[in-house]
């Protein structure tokens, strides 16, 4: 991912849309910028009066956490399963995830999900 652009182009083009009059087209094309960047700018001035660009990256909370992830815990050691199973059971239980979420915690918490023949 890119940094984001520096404080003093978003102030310009946005100044140039709003003071100077220009379309977000034009402003685009003066400063080398993308039509779609100007107006995101110009529509994040308008909603909250500033231009800086929002967070950066970081690191999301798991979503199988608190009681589904003790669920889930005492669920696969109890009875045999299997990983799109699981998803299903959430499912139910009120979490969507997507297979990999489940296969990512099953992995993390050194659960066997292996299908016995």
């Amino acid at each position: 991912m890119g940094k984001p652009y520096s404080m003093d182009l978003r102030e310009r083009v946005v100044g140039a849309v709003e003071q100077e009059g220009l379309s977000r087209r034009q402003a685009a094309a003066r400063f080398g910028v993308g039509i779609s960047t100007v107006i995101r700018w110009v529509r994040r001035l308008r909603e909250t009066g500033m231009v800086e660009p929002g967070k950066m990256g970081g690191r999301r909370p798991k979503k199988i956490a608190g009681a589904h992830r003790d669920w889930l815990i005492e669920r696969c050691r109890n009875t045999d399963f299997t990983l799109r199973g699981l998803v299903a059971e959430l499912a139910e239980r009120g979490l969507k995830v997507d297979y990999r979420s489940v296969w990512e915690f099953v992995r993390a918490e050194k659960l066997t999900h292996k299908k016995r023949r």
